[in-house]
């Protein structure tokens, strides 16, 4: 499996804070049957500001140490971004990174309750310079849980999104669960990775997820997302189906 979604590197953001709690991390993974890590460090998002060529770097000296340590595992360069004004031209300069450094697929964070006013026109932005925006975790965005249209409308355009592991599988509750399956079911994302920070209160979990996805959703859909996580670090067209809107059960479950 391929993880496309961890806060693995130690000491920069809110995940791994000391070597040691990164090759715990590292074994948790290989455990799990992951064999290679998208490190995704926070950017930009009022706390963190982690840049390409620090990524870069800390990345090679990572798999150095898991080479030394024979751990299965390999960790390729990644960011996650917090959506701002500047990210076009954060792109042009070479201060954010796509997912493997050499893809065109952006990750993308929304603040936690809302979706910025200029999000969409921004994202269109970001595509006409022939990047592919991945909203990261929208299943947790207020806004869009509120109103899932806002997501249809996004990924109505070409934009793709990405659920957490722990989510698909209950972790978060129950409403976040039922919404995530709901997101999968409607063709609103595209990829499933675990967000991992730690290997006690923000886990793995993606196997378990992936035996969910495919005991709800059946063997085309759980194939299209196990796919997907490699075409995205080949920088290949990921698989995708036509979005639809969420359909919202009114009483007793009736439409």
């Amino acid at each position: 499996m391929i993880d496309i979604h961890c806060h693995i590197l130690p000491g920069i953001d809110d995940g791994a804070q000391t070597i040691h709690d990164t090759l715990d991390m590292a074994k948790a993974a290989a455990g799990q049957g992951i064999h290679q890590i998208v490190a995704t460090p926070h950017h930009r998002n009022g706390h963190y500001d982690n840049t390409k060529p620090d990524i870069l770097k800390y990345t090679s000296i990572l798999n150095d140490k898991l080479a030394e340590e024979d751990i299965p595992l390999s960790i390729l360069p990644g960011q996650e971004t917090r959506l701002h004004g500047d990210m076009v031209e954060g792109l042009e300069q070479g201060d954010i990174l796509p997912i493997n450094h050499t893809t065109k697929y952006v990750f993308v964070e929304f603040p936690s309750g809302h979706i910025p006013r200029y999000a969409k026109q921004l994202l269109f932005d970001i595509q006409l310079k022939g990047y592919m925006p991945v909203i990261v975790h929208p299943e947790r965005n207020k806004e869009i849980m509120d109103n899932p249209d806002k997501l249809y409308q996004i990924v109505e355009k070409g934009v793709l999104s990405q659920v957490t592991a722990a989510s698909v599988c209950g972790k978060f509750g129950k409403k976040i669960q039922k919404f995530s399956h709901q997101l999968i079911e409607a063709g609103l994302t595209h990829f499933i990775a675990s967000d991992a920070h730690n290997t006690t209160t923000r886990g793995f979990y993606l196997k378990d997820a992936y035996d969910e996805l495919h005991k709800t959703h059946g063997n085309d859909t759980f194939y299209l997302f196990r796919e997907n996580p490699d075409l995205m670090i080949d920088g290949k067209m990921v698989n995708h189906l036509p979005p639809e809107r969420v359909k919202k059960k009114s009483f007793l479950g009736l439409f």
